[in-house]
């Protein structure tokens, strides 16, 4: 009985690796021609979603995810590349901001405030996508992230039928456990998307970022998550 049970969990084992595996492979597959890495190759866009993740890593010092996914932005906008920078991330605590901390490096950089769109309620990246759309009314928008994130978050976009593309700014090396950890992410948001039918934690009114006429004066920033 015992071997039994150990043989049926070794192949539990075995088919849930395979899945996981060819997941990742055809998300890779289905996502590589929306991505650019030259910026000069990108066709422009009214809006740039730049993706939230941590400013420090634990011990000190600069999270380089970070500070590429900002430096990528700015070149974006100051290439004309797009119009406006969408921040989306993580507002669950008092002390924890991305958002806000974003803000103050593009505005530091020269960005104008009035360019700067904020999106507190992005605590996953199925939220920051679908909420793009739903809530700031983008479509066919640049999203700013690493390359291997960038096919996690276009593949939601796909799903949902939401014309994106992806600006994939450098990648730290040594990432090993991250890319192992993003291999489960994806199999996540397959489940979140085509098994649970997830929506993102916080919807809201429509919030559009671009106006139907130039006359009008562009968002300086949009609080919609009741966090704040």
């Amino acid at each position: 009985m015992f071997k039994k049970i150990l043989k049926y969990i070794l192949y539990l084992m075995v088919v849930t690796t395979i899945t996981i595996f060819s997941l990742d492979c055809w998300i890779s597959l289905k996502t590589e021609p929306y991505i650019y890495h030259n910026y000069n190759d990108i066709p422009p866009s009214s809006v740039g979603v730049v993706l939230g993740t941590s400013k420090y890593i634990k011990g000190g010092g600069i999270n380089a995810f970070y500070k590429n996914r900002i430096n990528g932005a700015i070149e974006l906008y100051q290439l004309g590349k797009v119009d406006y920078l969408l921040l989306s991330g993580d507002n669950a605590l008092m002390s924890y901001n991305e958002p806000i901390m974003m803000r103050r490096d593009l505005i530091k950089a020269g960005i104008p405030s009035s360019a700067i769109v904020l999106d507190y309620a992005g605590f996953r990246t199925l939220d920051s996508i679908i909420r793009a759309n739903k809530v700031f009314d983008a479509n066919n928008f640049t999203i700013v992230t690493q390359e291997f994130h960038c096919e996690r978050a276009l593949f939601i976009a796909q799903s949902q039928g939401i014309d994106a593309k992806c600006f994939a700014v450098p990648t730290p090396n040594n990432i090993k456990m991250i890319r192992i950890r993003e291999m489960l992410a994806r199999m996540s948001a397959f489940i979140d998307i085509y098994i649970l039918n997830k929506e993102p934690k916080f919807l809201g009114p429509m919030l559009p970022i671009v106006r139907e006429t130039d006359d009008l004066p562009k968002l300086d920033e949009n609080i919609t998550s009741p966090a704040q």
